[in-house]
């Protein structure tokens, strides 16, 4: 006689398509990132492709935070949001509030994308497709965390 095995640890919360894009989107950022931050770290020229000016941008004096490269300041801001998207899953009871913690660090770094994209666009006379493609990550992320956090509204 088979008994059913208890499941061991809280229920996890199902992933629907939004879940599962704004984990897509966080780990393409996520890599983009990483590249950008190995590009300043290592001082390598980027592969741009004759696409932009992706140097400019990266030995710009606005490509650092008080030393801290744009780039790792990305990296943690993403490794942030796909660690919240793990913790949803894995503590549905707490959805609301890491849903409305993915919501804050995706209109941050959507906020901070901005500015960074006026600095090259009116500043340096210059654009990092790079740059460009952290910044359709995090703006997608935000539009995903606002859908996300108006289906749990309306399921309460």
């Amino acid at each position: 006689m088979d008994e059913p095995r208890a499941r061991i640890g809280p229920p996890r919360a199902r992933w629907g398509w939004t879940e599962t894009t704004t984990a897509v989107l966080a780990v393409v950022g996520l890599l983009d990132s990483l590249y950008l931050a190995w590009i300043k770290l290592t001082s390598n020229t980027a592969a741009c492709a004759g696409i932009g000016d992706c140097d400019a941008v990266n030995s710009s004096r606005y490509a650092e935070v008080a030393g801290i490269p744009i780039g790792l300041i990305g990296v943690a801001g993403y490794l942030a949001i796909l660690a919240a998207l793990a913790a949803e899953r894995r503590w549905p009871a707490s959805a609301w509030t890491l849903r409305l913690g993915i919501f804050g660090m995706a209109l941050a770094g959507t906020l901070y994308s901005a500015y960074l994209t006026y600095i090259e666009v009116a500043v340096l006379h210059a654009v990092c497709p790079f740059c460009v493609v952290s910044a359709v990550c995090m703006v997608g992320i935000l539009i995903l965390s606002v859908l996300r956090l108006r289906a749990a509204d309306a399921e309460a």
